[in-house]
């Protein structure tokens, strides 16, 4: 849906000149030596000014029509990135990597509203790699996003040298080879599961048609929005151009949840918890792995003579942290779930540590615990560092954590009957063991 096209030329000079653009669709926010803004082809509401980093220069914007004055004037122009950096082109070939294409979904939320500056500021890709964020809102929205953008644009991030916003997926994932999908509609009273799967799954079926028509080929995907397991099914279903390995539910807010529970047990700091994995389904069925779990290099139920406390209060405090923390704080989280975006990315982009890994929903085919195929379900990975990961073989199982797998895989199961529309398999028929609220609904 963007509006405008913004074409650059390289130029010495480094005043800066603020430019302004009056948006009231997506518009394309670029940082450039030189910039010009030029209407698109085939679109009429528009009018721009050039940007020139000579002051004298500056052109004066075009006059709208009465037409077009009326349709503009209730949406507040904003300014567009128009800053040049002291970098030399030849330095930033040398310095920096290739720009990368991250788009965010649901990117007016309290979520991304954390997220994307940690996305921008380098903490999440590294402090040598420029990004263009591409931001997905809806018609009720924009005017939100147009506030990100200003926000982004006035914290004046190197890295960050381009910003879109849109509303139409197929323009907003052009080329993108992240896709955080956030945005959900949230469960409502008196909304059964059921209902919330059919809804958001329409979602999430028609945002991997977008991405399979327009995305980079290799795209990673990490779904947020719940249920995100069987949300990343469906979105992985509609999009067979992309590798279903390339799909993630989000459950590392569970894992770091978990970690930190037992390190508060343990009396140590979170770091010393390693190979915490969060089996299954992000919802109160999912299975807080305390049998291999590991605290200063020793086994969890070593360090933790409890069992009790484990199999017991330490799963259901994991399991439900989200809704209690609805209930202290009056809203569910969002600031510990963007840091657990990173972490996710992270986990991706660095290589695990030795002996360590950690817990994503991924498909299941091929998995080598015996798992249901065809779900996505949360196991332990790990990675090389370049966005790829392979299954843990090191894992030990018990009866307890057999019985745990087996319930939350029958969960998933039945969800997938819920939405076989959206995936291309045949009518649905929704048969839910029972209601189990996902960690953080209200």
């Amino acid at each position: 849906m963007a509006l405008s096209e913004i074409a650059s030329s390289y130029t010495k000079t480094t005043q800066i000149t603020p430019t302004h653009l009056i948006s009231p669709r997506p518009t394309s926010l670029h940082h450039h030596h030189r910039l010009s803004l030029r209407p698109s082809r085939g679109r009429s509401r528009r009018f721009g000014i050039l940007c020139s980093v000579v002051p004298s220069e500056v052109q004066a914007p075009a006059v709208p029509s009465s037409a077009e004055a009326v349709n503009n004037k209730k949406r507040e122009c904003f300014g567009v990135f128009c800053v040049t950096y002291d970098l030399k082109a030849e330095e930033k070939t040398k310095s920096w990597k290739s720009l990368i294409n991250v788009a965010v979904s649901g990117a007016a939320g309290m979520i991304s509203n954390h997220l994307l500056f940690k996305l921008a500021s380098g903490e999440v890709f590294g402090p040598d790699q420029p990004i263009s964020l591409k931001l997905l809102g809806s018609e009720r929205s924009i005017q939100a996003l147009e506030g990100v953008a200003m926000e982004l644009e006035d914290s004046l991030y190197p890295l960050l040298r381009q910003v879109s916003i849109g509303i139409d997926p197929y323009e907003v994932f052009q080329d993108v080879e992240w896709a955080l999908l956030i945005g959900a509609r949230p469960r409502g009273p008196g909304m059964e599961r059921a209902g919330l799967l059919d809804i958001n799954g329409q979602i999430f079926a028609e945002q991997g048609k977008a991405l399979n028509a327009v995305a980079s080929p290799n795209v990673k995907v990490i779904v947020v929005g719940n249920p995100c397991n069987t949300n990343a099914l469906i979105c992985l279903k509609n999009a067979p151009r992309i590798p279903a390995k390339n799909f993630h539910a989000l459950t590392r807010l569970d894992e770091n949840r978990a970690k930190c529970q037992l390190a508060l047990k343990a009396g140590v700091f979170y770091d010393k918890v390693s190979n915490m994995t969060i089996w299954g389904n992000h919802s109160t069925t999912q299975v807080p792995d305390f049998l291999n779990a590991r605290i200063n290099g020793k086994p969890a139920k070593e360090v933790i003579n409890d069992t009790k406390w484990l199999k017991e209060d330490f799963t259901e405090i994991v399991q439900k942290r989200g809704g209690v923390l609805i209930q202290k704080w009056g809203r569910s989280s969002a600031a510990s779930t963007a840091v657990s975006i990173v972490d996710a990315i992270r986990s991706l982009t660095n290589p695990t540590p030795d002996g360590d890994w950690f817990s994503t929903g991924v498909y299941t085919n091929g998995n080598p615990y015996g798992i249901a195929e065809d779900i996505v379900y949360s196991m332990p990975c790990r990675s090389k560092g370049d966005g790829d990961y392979e299954l843990a073989t090191d894992v030990i199982f018990d009866d307890f954590l057999r019985d745990r797998l087996k319930k939350t895989e029958a969960e998933l199961l039945a969800e997938k009957r819920c939405v076989a529309h959206l995936t291309g398999e045949g009518n649905a028929f929704c048969d839910l063991p029972e209601d189990t609220m996902l960690p953080g609904e209200q």
